[in-house]
């Protein structure tokens, strides 16, 4: 599933509020943190994510790594914080538009 240019814009708008539910330190992206945001995202299907490391490039790694692992959708980056989606098909949140 990829998200069209409106949903995207959509959860923008629902993400702003929100606060970062996952925390990446210093140790990055772990077998338990990948865990932890999997759990994390099948509750929430919306989530902020604030990443400590100072390198642009690491940090695009990292958001990589979590996305490919979890099949979640980048929603927004925005400095060290990222959003990410996706749809839990038993108890849908969002009625996302077309």
């Amino acid at each position: 599933m990829s998200l069209t240019a409106t949903q995207k814009r959509y959860l923008r708008g629902l993400a702003h509020d929100l606060k970062p539910v996952i925390l990446i330190g210093q140790k990055g992206v772990t077998a338990a943190l990948l865990k932890e945001f999997v759990s994390a995202l099948e509750h929430h299907e919306l989530l902020k994510v604030k990443l400590a490391d100072d390198d642009r490039e690491s940090r695009a790694e990292s958001i990589d790594r979590i996305r490919e692992h979890s099949g979640a959708e980048l929603v927004q980056t925005i400095g060290k914080t990222a959003c990410f989606y996706k749809r839990n098909p038993d108890r849908a949140q969002f009625a996302l538009p077309r």
